[in-house]
C-alpha cells in the first residue's frame, strides 16, 4: 500500500500479526475486534475442554469404525469436572468467561496465572492468583487464554508439562505460539498428561502430517473460537466501522492505542 495507508482495521481480538513497531513508525491507526467474540470463544474453549476430557472424537470414531461392542466398564473413561481444579492462564475477558461457564460444573477451585493478580476479576471465583509452575502442579485442568506477548512465548514447555499430573487435560485457545508443540507432543505420546485440546497451532492451517494429528488423545480444532455467525457478523461491522472512522479521522469504536 505504500505511503498512502493510513488505517488497518482487523477483524479479530488478536493483533500478533501485524508489524506493530513498523505500524507505530509510520503514524498508522489500527482497529480491532474485542470484546464481541467474549462469549463464542469461551463456549468453544468449554467445549474443546469437554471433548478433550471426555474422548469424544475418539468415541465418535469408535462407533464408526466397529470399535463399540459389548459394554466393558473402564471402556471410554475420561475425567470429568466436578470437584476439580482448574487452571486458567490469563484471567482476561475470555478467562473469566471461561470460568463463568465452567463454575456450575461443580469445578471446586480456579487458580490463574499471569502478569499480575486481579482481585476483581477473580473475586466471582474466589480464584486464586499463583506462579505458573504451581498453577502447572495443582490443575486438573488448564486452559490457556492470554495474549501472545514475548513473555508468553513457548510458555507452556517441557518444564511445564512435566509439572503437570499424568490425569491432566490441557487446552489452549489463545494463540499456538504459547505452546511449544513438540514438547507437547512429547507429554501427550508418553502419557506425561491425559489429553490436549487445541484450538489455535503453530503454522495454521497445521500440515495433515503433523505428529499432534497422530495422537488419539489430543483434538485439534481449526481456529474456530469465534465461529458463530452472529459473532462473525458483529465482528465485520465493528471491522467496517474502525475502518471509515480511520478513514474520516474520527476516534474508532475499538482502537488499539499503540
Amino acid at each position: 500500500a505504500g505511503p498512502g495507508l493510513k488505517v488497518i482495521s482487523t477483524m479479530s481480538v488478536g493483533f500478533d500479526h501485524l508489524a506493530l513497531d513498523e505500524i507505530k513508525k509510520r503514524g498508522i491507526r489500527v482497529g480491532y475486534t474485542p470484546d464481541v467474540l467474549t462469549d463464542a470463544t469461551a463456549e468453544l474453549s468449554v467445549a474443546l475442554l469437554l471433548a478433550a476430557c471426555r474422548r469424544l472424537p475418539e468415541a465418535a470414531e469408535q462407533v464408526k469404525n466397529g470399535g463399540w461392542t459389548t459394554w466393558k466398564p473402564l471402556w471410554m473413561c475420561g475425567y470429568g469436572l466436578s470437584d476439580s481444579t482448574v487452571g486458567i492462564i490469563g484471567l482476561g475477558r475470555i478467562g473469566q468467561a471461561v470460568a463463568r461457564r465452567l463454575k456450575p460444573f461443580g469445578v471446586r477451585r480456579f487458580l490463574y496465572a499471569g502478569s499480575g493478580p486481579k482481585p476483581e476479576s477473580a473475586a466471582e471465583f474466589e480464584a486464586e492468583f499463583v506462579p505458573l509452575t504451581k498453577l502447572a502442579e495443582e490443575s486438573d485442568f488448564v486452559v490457556v487464554t492470554c495474549a501472545l506477548t514475548p513473555a508468553t512465548q513457548g510458555m507452556c514447555n517441557k518444564d511445564f508439562f512435566s509439572r503437570m499430573k499424568k490425569t491432566s487435560v490441557f487446552v489452549n485457545t489463545s494463540r499456538g505460539a504459547v505452546v511449544n508443540q513438540e514438547d507437547l507432543y512429547d507429554a501427550l505420546a508418553h502419557g506425561q498428561i491425559a489429553a490436549a485440546g487445541l484450538d489455535v497451532t503453530t503454522p495454521e492451517p497445521l500440515p495433515t502430517d503433523h505428529p499432534l494429528l497422530s495422537l488419539k488423545n489430543c483434538v485439534v480444532l481449526p481456529h474456530v473460537g469465534s465461529a458463530t455467525y452472529a459473532t462473525r457478523s458483529t465482528m465485520a461491522v465493528l471491522a467496517a466501522d474502525n475502518l471509515l472512522a480511520g478513514l474520516r479521522g474520527d476516534p474508532m469504536p475499538h482502537e488499539l492505542l499503540l
